[in-house]
């Protein structure tokens, strides 16, 4: 089929290998326009879609937005089977939606209506949910509202991080599109309203939801943790003996113990919260690499029962 792929970061980079594996074809790959990096922010880095595209030798395409006729004219004289969206990051209006023979397809990385909107990962990590998944979603002028074609699902195991839920995640993207479009090809891909129950959104991280309160339960803190590492990545901060510095913890353990909030209890270290304790597996002090919580606390001399970590 004529695809037009529709993607930014790396999550949806799988999907699209596998379509242009598939032998498809993509006919232009639409994504965000490069942006400053580097230290002064003067060398534009493309996307990691554009630059996979690149490599495929497709047409990359880069508009800020599709409020100009000629945009959406454009995207239409593409005369596409279907576009797939997977983490674009532009809204699209309902002449775009419309054109496509079959529309527009989306990947999202959540089980619908649970976790709608930016940020679907880390709000199923952060809320302690069970399981996760990727759905094949029929677009719609709202906000991931659309009915579903397909579903692949994902256990949340006690101690995942959002960032290796992402990369399951993003494989199991891959797949789904693959068998997704074969069924569309087939005139077999059929479509199932979303429930009008459990509908929940998952909005962007708010820098504030990183600082940890140890006062809150260790099993609270735990998926805070796992939800935002490794970005932003959740942290507290300490005075070694420098004056106060943040810390960041990529990798928690519920343990037991108990203390004062905030309390070091031993050298692995273990962390008193409001109801049980938190074992830090790998941090990262400011301006330094990651290390396990063993090497963090002998670093930064921590004493059992000597000092307290502050929120």
């Amino acid at each position: 089929m004529r695809v037009v792929f529709m993607g930014t970061p790396e999550f949806s980079l799988a999907p699209l290998h596998e379509i242009f594996d598939r032998g498809h074809e993509i006919v232009a790959v639409y994504t965000r326009a490069p942006k400053p990096a580097g230290r002064r922010g003067l060398e534009l880095t493309p996307s990691p879609v554009h630059a996979a595209a690149e490599k495929r030798g497709i047409e990359v395409r880069t508009p800020k937005n599709f409020r100009d006729p000629e945009e959406v004219e454009a995207f239409r004289a593409l005369n596409a089977d279907v576009a797939v969206v997977v983490a674009y990051g532009l809204i699209l209006p309902k002449s775009v939606l419309d054109a496509p023979k079959h529309g527009c397809l989306n990947l999202h990385a959540s089980l619908l209506p649970r976790w709608r909107g930016a940020a679907p990962i880390q709000r199923a990590i952060m809320a302690g949910d069970a399981e996760t998944g990727v759905e094949v979603m029929q677009m719609e002028e709202g906000l991931d509202t659309g009915p579903i074609g397909m579903t692949a699902k994902l256990a949340i195991t006690e101690n995942m991080t959002a960032g290796e839920a992402h990369d399951q995640l993003s494989a199991l993207a891959g797949g789904l599109i693959g068998r997704a479009l074969a069924a569309l090809e087939a005139g077999e891909l059929t479509f199932t309203p979303q429930a009008e129950d459990g509908v929940l959104y998952a909005k962007k991280i708010d820098k504030a939801e990183a600082r940890l309160d140890f006062t809150k339960p260790a099993a609270e803190l735990h998926n805070v943790i796992r939800g935002l590492s490794p970005f932003p990545g959740a942290y507290f901060e300490a005075d070694f003996g420098k004056g106060f510095e943040r810390v960041k913890i990529l990798k928690s353990a519920l343990t037991k113990g108990s203390g004062a909030p905030g309390e070091i209890l031993d050298a692995a270290p273990t962390i008193a919260c409001g109801s049980g304790a938190l074992k830090l597996v790998e941090v990262q002090r400011a301006g330094r690499g990651v290390v396990s919580g063993e090497e963090f606390a002998r670093g930064a001399k921590l004493a059992a029962g000597a000092k307290k970590i502050l929120a």
